[in-house]
């Protein structure tokens, strides 16, 4: 069995981080392994305001040892807690060449509106970017990539993503979704020649917690199954948007996508569509 790794921040409330990502690998026939990062709680008595509990840089490199040693088949990171958990991130990549590598910079939780370690960002950009098979930036994000600020249309996102792919990473899918002022669901994929549409129709639904996460972590389960970079990417905007299609009310906070509504619910599989140019 092909064996993944998630690199990444927990959620208390299993939606996102971790959680999402091995239900997600789970999903896709892929032996997932851990790595955490921080433990992120919610409080129920604060409007479900987030706690993130940083976890010792030494202990994240134990679990690195861990895992990087049954070898591995691709990896993502998510959430990664400071310069020096991004510099360990590096290492082992290098150190065991690993190739599928799918980079989800996290930069802030749901429903929080600040950069939760600005000075992780520049450490991504030098360190992780190069080292991407993909990189999967939703629009805040990749505007603080790119240091190009607010984007708001593809024509935006085009630009963003040359400029992301000029700092070193093979592949970018900069996620549009429904934030994007686009009649559809948008996600853009850039390879360095060729600009890809992906659209879906919009979903009415604010049942989307761990979306983001979910998507990279089906392009890493895809990758490490031996799909081109391409089918990986297109078969996660499937699973997602299913996912997404079928989130549900967790409590008067967040609801969570349906990780498992790819292959429950075959008849309402999103049909993706591909715009080149």
């Amino acid at each position: 069995m092909r064996k993944t790794l998630t690199l990444a921040g927990s959620d208390t409330s299993g939606g996102a981080g971790i959680h999402a990502d091995l239900k997600t690998f789970q999903e896709l026939g892929t032996y997932g392994m851990t790595a955490h990062t921080s433990i992120v709680t919610m409080d129920p008595s604060a409007s479900w305001k987030h706690n993130v509990f940083p976890i010792a840089t030494d202990v994240v490199d134990s679990q690195l040892q861990c895992a990087f040693s049954v070898g591995l088949d691709a990896m993502k990171a998510g959430m990664l807690g400071s310069v020096e958990i991004v510099e360990l991130g590096a290492k082992y990549i290098d150190q065991y060449k690993l190739e599928n590598v799918v980079i989800d910079p996290v930069m802030v939780c749901k429903g929080e509106d600040e950069v939760l370690l600005p000075e992780t960002v520049a450490s991504c950009r030098e360190l992780l970017l190069p080292r991407a098979m993909v990189v999967t930036p939703n629009l805040f994000e990749a505007g603080q990539l790119s240091r190009m600020g607010p984007i708001k249309s593809v024509d935006d996102m085009k630009r963003v993503a040359e400029k992301i792919y000029d700092l070193g990473a093979k592949h970018i899918v900069i996620k549009g979704g429904r934030s994007l002022q686009h009649e559809k669901a948008v996600d853009l994929f850039y390879d360095g020649n060729e600009f890809i549409q992906l659209e879906t129709g919009k979903i009415d639904t604010t049942y989307n917690h761990g979306a983001g996460c979910t998507f990279a972590a089906a392009i890493t389960a895809n990758l490490a199954n031996g799909k081109s970079v391409l089918d990986a990417v297109v078969h996660a905007k499937e699973f997602v948007a299913a996912a997404i299609n079928h989130g549900w009310k967790l409590n008067e906070f967040v609801g969570p996508v349906m990780h498992g509504a790819y292959h429950q619910f075959h008849i309402s599989r999103p049909v993706v569509n591909l715009v080149t140019g």
